[in-house]
């Protein structure tokens, strides 16, 4: 019988290993040479979260950024929604 994955598998097994699911999260500290590429960054996370209509956590200082994805619909859990985003913002 053949296996079938759904779009949802498949994102979790080509997204980047540094992303972490952890307390109902799914996280990644990303850094940057300077505040200017980490604000950057961020702008492009902003405008690709909108086109997502799904909005992270953001920690910023200086040139350090951390990006957590939940889906606070869902019960404040890690769903598709996440795992589509973060897939997304690794391509940036």
């Amino acid at each position: 019988m053949p296996t079938f994955f759904s779009i949802f598998d498949f994102k979790i097994k080509n997204l980047n290993m540094t992303w972490k699911e952890e307390n109902n999260q799914l996280k990644r500290h990303f850094t940057f040479d300077n505040f200017i590429d980490a604000f950057a960054f961020l702008t492009k996370v902003a405008i690709l979260s909108e086109k997502h209509n799904h909005h992270p956590h953001i920690e910023n200082v200086y040139n350090q950024v951390t990006l957590s994805l939940n889906t606070h619909d869902a019960g404040n859990i890690v769903t598709e929604k996440d795992y589509s985003l973060a897939a997304d913002i690794d391509k940036l």
